[in-house]
């Protein structure tokens, strides 16, 4: 009785932990067999389990082409970026920095909480077709447990201070971690002008869950060849393939700020 009593305790403490395992870490949820080529590609993500239908069925799939923007009266994105330690996660999809609490954005009233940062080579939303070299997701989600991010596309150019500390710390094996005492400002990974496109899409990883804000920012930011060789280096392609639009629209703020 005793023993049937703990098996069912650890068959309701490993479901719990399922569940919230997509929101603990938005960036890379679902199975542990999911990859970006091959039986594991993303044409294969919809079928691999039911939690990851939507990869496969959805209507508000990232990440898209932005072709055309409606010009709208959007109000800015109200930044509240504050220092975290770094805490740098190679967990086999992405480098993630997952980010100490206090730091959040505010969108239309709302507050998000900063949650992690990671990377996609090359980026995963295109411009009119153009891709770039890197693309950095920064992680938000707020007291209802919804979703925002805020994507920076990152070109070739000029070398990248503000990426040092991550980039002479990169794990370089799946599931290495490792904490560093060194501090890093997540406002520093943005570009100057903030302006951004706008529209309702999905993780971009399994399980594909949507209701997703996206923002991304119309001005890149730039890194070094050398920068973005250090990060494909280690992870390779991983940028989930452009999605249908299905009739959604991307609105953009009319200021340039």
């Amino acid at each position: 009785m005793k023993l049937g009593k703990r098996f069912l305790t650890l068959v309701f403490a490993v479901g719990i932990g399922l569940c919230a395992y997509p929101y603990a870490n938005a960036s890379e949820s679902g199975h542990a067999h999911w990859g970006y080529e091959g039986e594991g590609g993303p044409e294969h993500w919809g079928s691999m389990s039911k939690e990851n239908a939507a990869c496969s069925e959805g209507k508000q799939q990232s990440p898209i082409n932005i072709t055309a923007a409606e010009s709208a009266d959007l109000a800015d994105i109200e930044f509240k970026y504050k220092a975290s330690e770094l805490h740098i996660l190679n967990n086999g999809h992405t480098i993630q920095v997952n980010y100490d609490s206090g730091s959040s954005i505010t969108i239309n009233g709302v507050q998000y909480n900063l949650i992690q940062f990671h990377f996609h080579t090359p980026s995963e939303h295109t411009i009119n077709g153009k891709s770039f070299g890197n693309e950095l997701h920064l992680v938000h989600k707020n007291d209802k447990g919804e979703l925002a991010v805020v994507g920076v596309l990152i070109e070739e150019g000029k070398e990248n201070p503000a990426f040092k500390a991550i980039w002479s710390n990169l794990p370089n094996k799946a599931n290495e971690k490792k904490d560093v005492k060194v501090s890093i400002d997540a406002t520093q990974l943005l570009p100057v002008t903030k302006s951004f496109y706008r529209y309702s899409g999905s993780l971009t990883t399994p399980p594909c869950s949507e209701s997703v804000n996206w923002n991304v920012l119309k001005t890149p930011i730039q890194m070094s060849k050398q920068q973005i060789a250090a990060i494909q280096k280690i992870m390779h392609k991983n940028n989930r393939p452009i999605q249908p639009m299905h009739d959604r629209k991307v609105t953009a703020d009319s200021i340039t700020h």
